[in-house]
């Protein structure tokens, strides 16, 4: 059992929150070194917040089209982050882009899952944009957040085949199951002492983190 307190998460949603939910049951069964300190849903129909409800979880709504802009969107949930002595912040399945200034502020304590082999397909709708393009292979990559959308050092990527004739529905299903093991991982490794940011970039077992450490999922 590890001597390191609990690292403090707070994980951000937009929607169902199976991400969220991977990583609130790894800390519960003791796979990784942490907890999730509160949830913060940016709408009220969100569905990850009934989960993380069941399942104890401090759930709050910041309802992100109830403010003026989103600068009065973000000092609020800066607020609630706070308030929970959140050390590091999970993006899983966030659909707002954070501003530069909320990122330089955190920077190196905020990642975030995205359904691609970054820096491919940075942005939305990447099962169906690898399957017109013909690829081989597609996955999930888990990054640290900087003012560049989905532009931040990648930490940890899942690889897998793309079978011929395959849908994006079932391509989206297998990449998901991947997002719910590669996430608890880089947060297990966060919460060792092994993943650090320093001078800028990310290091990992006392190393300069060149290229993403990549599992294949074949």
């Amino acid at each position: 059992m590890s001597s390191r307190p609990p690292l403090r998460l707070g994980v951000l949603i937009s929607g169902r929150g199976s991400n969220m939910q991977a990583v609130a049951r790894a800390c519960r069964e003791n796979r990784v070194n942490a907890e999730v300190a509160v949830v913060l849903a940016d709408r009220e129909t969100a569905g990850g917040l009934a989960i993380a409800q069941q399942l104890g979880l401090n759930a709050e709504v910041v309802a992100w089209k109830s403010f003026a802009d989103r600068a009065a969107f973000e000092r609020e949930l800066t607020a609630r982050l706070e308030a929970h002595r959140v050390e590091i912040i999970v993006l899983a399945g966030f659909m707002r882009i954070l501003s530069p200034e909320l990122a330089s502020r955190y920077e190196g304590r905020v990642i975030n899952i995205h359904p691609a082999l970054l820096p491919l397909y940075r942005g939305l709708n990447t099962h169906s944009r690898v399957l017109a393009a013909g690829d081989a292979h597609h996955g999930a990559s888990v990054h640290f957040v900087t003012a560049e959308l989905d532009g931040g050092p990648v930490i940890l990527q899942s690889r897998l085949d793309v079978r011929p004739g395959e849908t994006e529905h079932d391509l989206a299903a297998r990449v998901l199951a991947t997002e719910h093991m590669i996430l608890p991982r880089v947060i297990g490794w966060l919460a060792e002492g092994r993943l650090i940011w320093r001078d800028g970039r990310p290091w990992l077992d006392g190393r300069p983190l060149e290229t993403p450490v990549v599992e294949d999922f074949h």
